[in-house]
């Protein structure tokens, strides 16, 4: 690679950090690095370090850093977010308590929902009332305000958040408090204005957003100013861009200001690669994608070339079963998603047994460290990796093209002695058993994508990948019925290829909340204006080309009583708002089975997404570390057999029967019997399921 310039996606996982460096000519090159979860910018410097080396480029040519990060999501999960303060109209106080009549399971009388990110001395109430036409009823009292920050500075507090009634409508008071906060706390604490960041409806959403939003700004603060310093020290300046829940990247700054815009950004960056892969290859644009990684497996739906996405998410719920499905569990976080269903069972998801001598597989986790057994860093208890070591599914001796030493045997003792003695099982029964187990439990994100919203599974194609997918890929596929899966070229770094696939892209809203039959013909354009305007200067102050954008005008739709929307595409010309209703009745029918004729629709919202194409052009892959692949025993039903261990490069476009394994530097794909594989024309793995 001799070119001058340089593009790298880094993605943090929970077990590995992936790396992908694109040049001038499209080359792409390839690493995985090990997570050092106690400091993530370690890792990161670390593998870009090494990379920089490998290949003898010149740190200064790298012209800007894509990044995925799950340092938000592990904030929320782990409860190691700043100390927090609210505040909030009087009466409001506690509405983080009264959250929702909602409950994950229904007929849990035990269930505890989560406690509020902040405590109830530090949720302090402030008189002041807003209309919600934005018309002034109460003045902001600002000696409550300062009273308020006052307490802050004398608990020390590291973040506020702020989130007035029907502030959404009018910033004044929000932006006034700011305003006083800041004189008394100065800029080092945190804050956060509900009326910023989600200028919509409902304030329970709004605060609860804004609270997230406030309680991981000052952690993503300090991991972006650490990352910025690691990578100086190795004489990286380029700047830094991060990839939001939604599918798009933005300026670091920007993340630090909706840090709770990074709760699902790995996630995402896996589906926009596939979106791409859809669009780029010309599959039929139908496909589910699934990736599997050390901690999780997480699928999403694409239809038409388009990502699925929502504008609602709910984080440290432990299970998340797409948005629309599942709610009550975990913090609400109201800004654009890619809407991923997600399930704790990765790699290292642990096995065990519950107090009933049940099989137990995740959603606990070893993460990166200590890490499976079979990995050597200390881990003692047996997980999924473990499994597959002992079903021979991958490599006994080394992953990751040798960085990654594996004592298989280790891994089956634990295994062994933790699970198959106390069953009275043999340990290949005990293995086989526990992966149907954890191939049970990761069908139903598949089904919560498809299924669950009216979907067949089997009209689609399963694209697998991260460094586990496509090892359990043919067996989700017959778990389902899918026919056709495929493996994309790397794969095991897919995440981190689609950063470099990933265009900027924002989204603006605009409260309307109207009978749609009484709205002016003018109100559309004038909103859609309004917000092109505000998307022309956001982009311009990031220092974006705003020639390049492209905008796509949507509305929030509802029929008159619901208490949810579906968000219409649309124009805001002549006949926009006939349209929008029809579209709304026609997508109303396909998510719930029917429509209504008679109950008046209600316009909620007006939303403007603006795209500003930076996707990086990929012609090649560069050879990754050589390794040694030797045949080796695989247990695919009772028995163990010698199968056969080949390369990626052994395929070609004439079908292969299986069983077979395919071993990349940065993953494994496992061919079962009666299945087959081959290769397209561009190099991705093709698997075709006869049972």
């Amino acid at each position: 690679m001799t070119t001058s310039s340089y593009r790298i996606g880094i993605d943090i996982g929970g077990t590995f950090t992936d790396l992908a460096l694109v040049d001038d000519s499209g080359t792409v090159a390839i690493r995985k690095v090990a997570s050092t979860p106690d400091d993530y910018s370690r890792g990161i410097a670390n593998g870009l370090g090494a990379l920089i080396h490998d290949l003898g480029i010149d740190p200064q040519a790298i012209s800007v850093i894509v990044h995925a990060t799950t340092v938000a999501t592990n904030t929320i999960l782990e409860f190691k977010g700043a100390l927090t303060g609210l505040i909030t109209t009087a009466g409001f106080r506690d509405v983080l308590e009264l959250r929702r009549l909602r409950v994950p399971v229904l007929y849990d009388l035990q269930y505890d929902k989560p406690p509020p990110l902040v405590p109830r001395r530090l949720r302090l109430e402030v008189n002041e009332r807003l209309g919600p036409d934005g018309k002034v009823r109460i003045s902001l009292n600002e000696d409550d305000v300062v009273r308020a920050a006052e307490r802050f500075r004398v608990e020390r507090v590291e973040a506020v958040a702020i989130s007035y009634l029907h502030a959404y409508a009018n910033a004044v008071h929000e932006i006034r408090t700011e305003e006083i906060l800041r004189d008394v706390l100065g800029d080092g604490v945190y804050i956060c204005r509900g009326s910023e960041i989600l200028p919509e409806i409902r304030e329970y959403e709004r605060t609860s957003t804004a609270v997230v939003n406030a309680y991981v700004g000052p952690v993503i603060r300090n991991y972006a100013d650490a990352l910025a310093g690691r990578l100086t020290e190795i004489g990286v300046t380029a700047p830094i861009e991060m990839m939001h829940s939604g599918g798009g990247i933005m300026r670091l700054a920007a993340s630090v200001k909706r840090a709770a815009s990074l709760v699902e950004s790995g996630p995402a960056a896996g589906v926009i690669a596939c979106a791409r892969l859809v669009r780029g290859e010309d599959r039929g644009a139908n496909i589910i994608s699934f990736d599997m990684g050390g901690t999780t497996a997480k699928a999403a739906l694409i239809e038409n070339g388009e990502a699925a996405r929502t504008d609602e998410y709910e984080v440290g719920a432990g299970i998340n079963l797409s948005s629309k499905l599942v709610k009550g569990g975990g913090y609400p976080i109201k800004m654009p998603f890619i809407d991923v269903s997600e399930i704790g069972a990765g790699g290292g998801s642990l096995v065990s047994l519950d107090g009933l001598g049940r099989v137990t597989v995740g959603p606990e986790s070893a993460g990166a460290l200590p890490g499976p057994v079979c990995y050597g860093r200390g881990g003692t208890r047996a997980t999924l990796t473990d499994v597959f070591v002992t079903l021979g599914y991958i490599n006994d001796v080394t992953l990751a093209g040798g960085s990654i030493k594996v004592d298989a045997e280790a891994g089956r003792a634990a295994l062994r002695s933790q699970i198959a003695d106390p069953l009275g099982q043999d340990l290949l029964t005990t293995a086989r058993g526990v992966l149907t187990l954890a191939v049970s439990t990761m069908t139903r994100a598949v089904k919560a994508v498809s299924t669950y919203r009216g979907r067949d599974p089997r009209d689609f194609t399963l694209v697998a990948f991260g460094g586990n997918g496509p090892v359990v890929a043919a067996d989700i596929a017959s778990a389902l019925g899918i026919r056709s899966i495929v493996v994309p070229l790397a794969a095991g770094v897919f995440s981190g290829f689609g950063l470099l696939r990933s265009d900027v892209e924002q989204e603006f809203v605009q409260p309307l909340l109207a009978d749609a039959a009484r709205l002016d013909a003018d109100r559309l354009p004038c909103l859609k204006a309004e917000l092109r305007a505000r998307a022309v200067a956001a982009l311009a102050a990031d220092g974006y080309d705003t020639a390049l954008a492209e905008f796509r005008f949507s509305a929030d739709l509802r029929y008159f009583g619901q208490a949810y929307e579906l968000n219409i595409a649309g124009e805001a010309g002549s006949g926009a708002v006939d349209a929008l209703v029809e579209g709304f009745h026609r997508e109303h029918e396909r998510t719930y089975g029917h429509r209504s004729t008679n109950d008046p629709v209600q316009i909620v919202n007006a939303r403007m997404n603006v795209r500003v194409p930076t996707a990086s052009n990929i012609t090649r892959f560069a050879p990754a570390p050589a390794f040694v692949r030797r045949d080796r025993l695989v247990t695919f039903d009772r028995e163990p057999a010698m199968t056969p261990v080949i390369g990626r490069e052994a395929l070609d476009l004439r079908p292969r029967s299986g069983p077979f394994i395919i071993e990349d530097y940065d993953c494994t794909c496992v061919v079962p019997p009666k299945a087959s594989a081959r290769l397209d024309a561009v190099g991705n793995i093709e698997i075709e399921v006869t049972s």
